[in-house]
């Protein structure tokens, strides 16, 4: 069994994942929480926006809870949370209850940035809740319908969307098929229609217009960026990465946070610019991993990967400032920063 499948059946039994041409790790060192006055020319200045990232939940709402827990003892004046896709172990509408029962439980953000994942399509695996079933897929399941039950939960009608945290631009995209009902070959890998490439294309070019960085949101990594990006587990998840990529790739400004592989904070990996060619832009885009808050995994060596021992809770802090941003990885079950890179901005707010 794949550690993609056993994750699945895992969540599921509870209920009822360096140098390439064009990409460079950044040198980050642990540091005090991104929250804190900095001193950058010599004097402390206000934030212009403090927000969290996490994802990969799939159901683990107990490490969920001591996260949301952490990220208000750090943050308590955070302008919102990014949540980067497998919100649900399987996308069953009373795992998303679930999940809203959680957060109401703890303090939070007004506002969320929901993406979408490919554990919010693993209902059609079941024959029923407690039943695996992925000989006889998709059992009777429609994809509509899985389409359905995050666009209630994320109380939209769309799998894009644009959220503001304290006036700094969030996008959320996903994808907008689960390929397996469209080609039996492919099963998790990420469709975009021409409609929501032209929406991020024109979202971008706004706000740069504006200058103002982007954070962009989405549940699978890039080929060739953060950790995990460059292992043939998570190589070929777009089916559009080029052009993706080419979109991107043109503003320096913009932020990609991406989850799926539940790789280690602590890998030198976590945060890179990726520099498309081709894109006018020779200094890249940044990227960053999410990390996960449940299970997490490293290289194996051998092209592979294998499970972090232990407890595994992580996640990202993030600080806006007029010439910078700041990105603290925090493991939310320790209590501890993991490391700190600091931003630059190409065109200070």
């Amino acid at each position: 069994m794949d550690r993609r499948s056993l994750l699945t059946t895992t969540a599921a039994a509870g209920a009822a994942g360096l140098l390439a041409a064009g990409q460079a790790p950044a040198a980050a060192a642990p540091g005090p929480s991104p929250a804190a006055p900095p001193h950058g020319h010599g004097r402390p200045d206000r934030p212009v926006a403090t927000f969290n990232v996490i994802s990969d939940i799939q159901g683990d709402l107990r490490d969920l809870g001591v996260a949301m827990e952490d990220m208000r003892a750090t943050n308590p004046h955070s302008a919102g949370l990014a949540v980067a896709g497998d919100l649900t172990p399987r996308g069953y509408d009373f795992e998303y209850a679930a999940l809203t029962a959680e957060f109401r439980k703890h303090a939070r953000p007004s506002t969320v940035a929901w993406a979408i994942g490919n554990h919010e399509f693993y209902v059609p695996k079941y024959r029923d809740p407690d039943t695996l079933a992925q000989a006889t897929w998709p059992n009777g399941t429609t994809e509509d319908s899985l389409f359905r039950s995050f666009y209630r939960f994320a109380g939209r009608s769309t799998v894009h969307a644009e959220h503001s945290f304290g006036g700094i631009p969030v996008l959320s995209i996903g994808t907008e098929k689960y390929m397996h009902y469209h080609d039996p070959k492919l099963w998790d890998e990420v469709w975009l229609s021409d409609a929501q490439f032209a929406w991020l294309e024109d979202r971008l070019a706004h706000w740069a217009r504006r200058r103002r960085p982007v954070m962009v949101v989405t549940h699978h990594p890039l080929p060739n960026t953060v950790s995990g990006s460059h292992n043939k587990l998570y190589a070929r998840d777009y089916l559009q990465a080029e052009r993706l990529l080419g979109i991107l790739g043109r503003h320096r400004d913009v932020f990609l946070f991406c989850g799926h592989t539940h790789w280690d904070l602590a890998l030198s990996d976590w945060y890179v610019r990726r520099v498309v060619p081709g894109t006018g832009n020779l200094e890249g885009f940044n990227v960053l991993n999410t990390g996960a808050v449940q299970t997490g995994f490293t290289d194996d060596g051998s092209g592979g990967e294998v499970a972090v021992p232990g407890t595994f809770n992580q996640g990202l802090q993030v600080t806006v400032h007029r010439d910078r941003v700041t990105v603290g990885a925090r493991d939310f079950a320790a209590g501890t920063w993991i490391k700190q890179v600091t931003i630059p901005l190409n065109t200070p707010l």
